[in-house]
C-alpha cells in the first residue's frame, strides 16, 4: 500500500524513518517538493484569463496559449506543434508538475508583465501577492 507523508516537522520526519525501516524489500521511496496548490492553480488560471482578455499588444491568444508562453519564458519545457489548419498550438506543458516555488514564480512573472500591460485583474492585488 502506497503511502504519502508531508515532512512539516520532526514527528513527520520520525513517521517516515519509521515507514522506511518496516519497508518491505524492493520498496521504492521517493521524495520531492510539493507540487502546485488548487489554490495557486484556481489563482493562475483567473490570471491567464484577465491577460487574454486585456490582449497586450495587440496579442489574442487563449487562456492555455499564454500559460504555455510564459512557462516558455521561464524555461520550462514547452513545445509547439502545427495544428492541421496550418496554425502552431502548444503542448507538452504541465502547470500540475510544478512545485509550490515554481509555480509562485510563474505567478509572479504573470503580474509583473500583466502589470507591465496595464492589465485589469479580477482579484486583488494582495491576493494576488499571496502566490
Amino acid at each position: 500500500m502506497a503511502q504519502t507523508v508531508i515532512l512539516r516537522g520532526p514527528e513527520q520526519r520520525s513517521l517516515a524513518r519509521q515507514m522506511i525501516d518496516r519497508a518491505p524489500q524492493d520498496a521504492v521511496v521517493r521524495i520531492s517538493e510539493a507540487t502546485r496548490s488548487n489554490q495557486q492553480n484556481a489563482k493562475l488560471w483567473a490570471m491567464l484569463s484577465d491577460i487574454s482578455r486585456a490582449k497586450p499588444d495587440g496579442r489574442t491568444h487563449t487562456p492555455e496559449v499564454w500559460k504555455a508562453l510564459f512557462m516558455h519564458a521561464l524555461g520550462h519545457e514547452t513545445r509547439f506543434e502545427m495544428g492541421l489548419s496550418g496554425e502552431p498550438f502548444p503542448i507538452g506543458f504541465r502547470s500540475s508538475h510544478l512545485t509550490v516555488r515554481q509555480m509562485a514564480d510563474l505567478i509572479t512573472f504573470i503580474a509583473e508583465y500583466g502589470d507591465r500591460h496595464c492589465v485589469v485583474w479580477s482579484e486583488p492585488q494582495d491576493e494576488r501577492a499571496s502566490a
